[in-house]
């Protein structure tokens, strides 16, 4: 070990060790120079001696230094201490982030917010996709290796083993490299290790975040390594059954063994989760800290499954005058609820001589005969609670289109018991852009699912009304009919362009 106030390069004194690993130790020092605080990584003496750690810890300087990206710790200089005995390590220097691991933090709160975890891995999975970019795999994405900042952010460290694309491993043959609790299948049998070998890793300190703990344990790290290889991962939802389903299906599609399941590139599993996280943060109706700093870098794809007054919430907090108006409108709004009776959503008006139909709060219901049974059962009761926060979702159909064991779409139907004479249905929804027709019923016909009965032989009749591209809000009318239904379908056959799911936060009935 280095002894503190050690004078390294010349100008950045050692003032306390930080870290320790078998080929390296960390220091935090002080730049004389630039009279601040860095981050210095030095390779042990003995371990300098062998070329292949010591272009190993070479490679780390030369990979971090193409990367500008916020949630990379930047490389700032590098070089090497000759010591009077003529022993030489190398060191490279970094900024010096003042915070501690996301490691310790889920050791110290247990699973985090699922917001505020999925914020996270937004910030990790952007950080990866620059480094991607540059042909650069980490290999040992790990939360141990994710520094939270004071300010809250999450950076990647430790490039320590990653390795160009172009490069040939120098790893013995069969050599596991990386933590086994977060090491992909791939990686823990010696294949060749790709960018998708990060995004599992990823997949992993998702899920820890979300249930406080990896998915596997084992009396030696070959045996995780081997439970990674053969073992389905854990369902998160039955250990965090708060979780969406949405998200459930981005930790699945990470965490998949198969390379042609898995997600393709970072890029695509950023995308998966600024839309969860918009998902997760409208659930929850609140977003403080990180959640609220990534919710502002969220594209406007994202941004539109969001409630209006988080959208927006930056604009109008700091105008007190604004907040009383919005407090006025509110009083307004929670006056009118007392009249307008269950299953009415608020800011929804009667116009063109059409009134709201009152639904109870089970009226709603999923509704997929092709498939393999209702999506999202339990959501779908939030279509007709009032609360446009809320909502329901298909699951995520990963090649974007509805297809299905017998045939194509699905949707949710409104039990209007015993019957109204239906003139529009209005549609709330995050993620305009899908297909919709509207039928009607009396009576509904179950058959077993997969069964490829069309929908007029299951009692629907129609479509009474249609859409080919819903926008937040619209309106669809229904042809006239002087006849009463029970029974409203909203049937959705395509998704919203560029997405592998649609969400409906509110469906309101007019007679």
């Amino acid at each position: 070990m280095s002894t503190l106030g050690t004078l390294i390069g010349g100008r950045y004194r050692l003032e306390a060790q930080i870290g320790r690993g078998g080929m390296s130790s960390v220091y935090r020092a002080f730049d004389v120079v630039l009279e601040r605080r860095v981050a210095i990584k030095l390779m042990h003496r003995e371990i300098a001696s062998d070329s292949d750690q010591l272009e190993r810890f070479r490679r780390e300087a030369r990979s971090v230094a193409q990367l500008s990206d916020p949630h990379v710790v930047t490389v700032i200089d590098a070089g090497e201490e000759h010591s009077a005995e003529g022993e030489s390590a190398p060191y490279i220097v970094f900024e010096y982030v003042e915070g501690e691991t996301l490691k310790d933090l889920i050791r110290r709160d247990g699973p985090l917010e699922i917001a505020q975890a999925i914020a996270y891995a937004v910030e990790i999975a952007r950080a990866l996709g620059a480094a991607h970019e540059h042909q650069i795999v980490h290999r040992d994405v790990k939360p141990q290796n994710v520094l939270i900042s004071e300010e809250g952010g999450a950076k990647i460290t430790d490039f320590g083993i990653a390795r160009t694309l172009s490069e040939e491993s120098l790893t013995v043959a069969g050599r596991v490299l990386g933590t086994t609790d977060y090491v992909s299948p791939e990686q823990a049998l010696g294949e060749p290790v790709t960018g998708q070998s990060d995004l599992y890793s990823l997949g992993v300190v998702l899920y820890e975040m979300l249930t406080g703990d990896v998915p596997f344990h084992g009396d030696s790290p070959v045996a995780v390594a081997m439970k990674h290889v053969r073992e389905q991962i854990p369902d998160v939802q039955v250990l965090r059954p708060e979780v969406s389903a949405a998200t459930a299906a981005v930790v699945d599609r990470a965490l998949a063994k198969d390379l042609t399941r898995r997600y393709p590139d970072a890029a695509t599993m950023a995308r998966d989760l600024e839309d969860v996280l918009a998902v997760e943060a409208s659930r929850s109706g609140q977003a403080t800290g990180e959640v609220t700093t990534v919710l502002r870098t969220l594209p406007s794809r994202s941004r539109r499954r969001l409630p209006w007054r988080m959208r927006h919430r930056a604009r109008w907090v700091s105008s007190l005058a604004l907040v009383l108006i919005v407090a006025a409108i509110a009083l307004v709004a929670a006056a009118g609820h007392a009249h307008r009776g269950p299953g009415i959503t608020p800011g929804v008006s009667s116009r063109a001589g059409l009134e709201a139909v009152p639904l109870s709060g089970t009226a709603a219901n999923s509704y997929n005969p092709f498939g393999t049974g209702p999506e999202n059962r339990d959501q779908a009761a939030n279509v007709v609670d009032g609360d446009t926060s809320t909502g329901w979702s298909t699951e995520q159909y990963y090649d974007g289109t509805l297809k299905k064991l017998g045939g194509v779409g699905l949707g949710l139907y409104l039990d209007a018991a015993p019957g109204v004479v239906g003139k529009a249905l209005e549609v709330q929804t995050p993620t305009p852009g899908f297909a919709a027709q509207v039928y009607v019923a009396d009576h509904i016909t179950m058959l077993p699912y997969g069964d490829a009965t069309p929908l007029a032989e299951r009692g629907w009749q129609g479509p009474v009304g249609a859409s080919p591209y819903v926008h937040d809000g619209e309106r669809i009318a229904l042809s006239p009919s002087e006849e009463p239904h029970r029974y409203f379908l909203l049937w959705i056959t395509t998704l919203p362009p560029h997405m592998e799911l649609a969400t409906i936060s509110a469906l309101t009935l007019f007679k």
